[in-house]
């Protein structure tokens, strides 16, 4: 298998990148059915849920390590 001894430079790889903003496509979202929140397919919720299920708890963590 033949093997480049030169090193490519910056502009030949800019050459080969320059396709590249073709190819990428903005995130698809989606609506969850039951909080109605807008977001990123196949990924939790702002509010933690995902499929309109509840699976993460969102609330605010307690402040027990503050006091004594």
């Amino acid at each position: 298998m033949a093997v480049s001894q030169d090193k490519k430079s910056r502009a030949m790889r800019g050459h080969r990148h320059a396709h590249w903003k073709n190819k990428v496509k903005p995130a698809a979202l989606s609506v969850d059915s039951t909080s109605g929140e807008t977001h990123q397919r196949h990924h939790v919720t702002a509010d933690g849920y995902y499929r309109g299920k509840k699976v993460i708890d969102t609330a605010a963590p307690a402040a027990d390590s503050t006091e004594e």
